[in-house]
């Protein structure tokens, strides 16, 4: 985890998804030395750049991005995979005396690097979540959470049990190594000095900004993106291709829906998700400092982080 950098500073820069984060991160560059370390599970994916909302080329030579196109659409990238890359590039930003900032609105991405999850690696085995997947179907998801309760009581009283695809990790876990998940995830902080900036907006204000969004994804190509990577053979199935947008989008081109239908389920299903995000954050409520970006905070986010860097000096 590099203890070379005990107490070196790591800024995270979280909230939900449409609110900012990217642009704080590129104003914050133009007066600091930092470098973005990407906690997006869906930026990892190469080929995936309009629905995933990543930086463009030219942001990207104007501020270092690292974790971003890691991997392509049909290969598995686990949370392990992600906080072994994370700890790697924080501490290769640090060993060039700049600032690792940690931006994104995937929780567990961001959760697993400041707070040093332990993470079971365990590989996915496919045969059995398809085997447990097809249980669920049949049967009801409480039917996996009540098995989970028997295996690892600690693990289902965490986890929700409409939350079918944590609940089949979990399981997948125990069955595999024998031993509750709970058990292998045990914490180690990282030797890093922490500042966590939360942005946020009133709700109707976020919901506007993602409708502009959206609208302006699919301006962008969004459905010829989603064309092309079918194109080049990436199937609908895949656990990439499930990510918002790309699963709306190939909806309307199997002909399920129309196109009108497939954009206001992007609309409605990124509403949703953000509501997941804000209950995500809230759990770490005390530990982030949240500025309402409806109004001038610029200023006082830079005297924070400012703040921050030079108390470690």
């Amino acid at each position: 985890m590099g203890s070379a950098h005990h107490g070196r500073p790591l800024i995270a820069i979280v909230g939900p998804t449409a609110v900012g984060k990217t642009a704080l991160a590129l104003r914050l560059a133009q007066g600091l030395p930092v470098e973005v370390v990407s906690a997006d599970s869906r930026q990892v994916y190469r080929y995936m750049d309009i629905g995933t909302a990543k930086p463009t080329a030219q942001q990207r030579r104007h501020v270092r991005h690292h974790l971003i196109d890691v991997v392509d659409p049909d290969d598995t990238f686990t949370l392990a995979q992600y906080q072994e890359l994370a700890y790697s590039a924080i501490d290769e930003v640090l060993s060039r005396n700049r600032i690792p900032l940690l931006v994104g609105g995937t929780g567990l991405y961001v959760r697993s690097v400041l707070e040093g999850l332990g993470i079971p690696r365990v590989p996915p085995d496919r045969g059995l979540r398809a085997q447990l997947e097809a249980e669920a179907e049949a049967q009801g998801p409480e039917v996996l959470h009540r098995r989970l309760r028997e295996l690892d009581p600690e693990a289902a009283e965490r986890i929700d049990a409409r939350n079918v695809r944590r609940v089949i990790r979990a399981l997948e876990v125990c069955i595999r190594t024998g031993k509750p998940i709970s058990r292998l995830q045990v914490k180690s902080l990282p030797p890093y000095r922490i500042l966590r900036v939360g942005l946020t907006l009133p709700r109707d204000q976020l919901y506007k900004r993602i409708d502009e969004r959206v609208d302006r994804m699919i301006k962008s190509g969004l459905l010829d993106e989603v064309r092309s990577l079918i194109e080049r053979g990436y199937g609908l199935d895949l656990p990439s291709m499930s990510g918002l947008g790309y699963r709306q989008m190939g909806m309307y081109l199997r002909g399920e829906v129309s196109l009108d239908e497939a954009v206001a389920l992007v609309k409605r299903h990124t509403r949703r998700l953000v509501r997941r995000q804000a209950n995500w954050f809230r759990s770490d409520d005390s530990r982030i400092t949240w500025f309402d970006v409806s109004g001038p905070v610029y200023e006082a986010i830079l005297a924070s982080v400012q703040g921050f860097v030079t108390a470690g000096r």
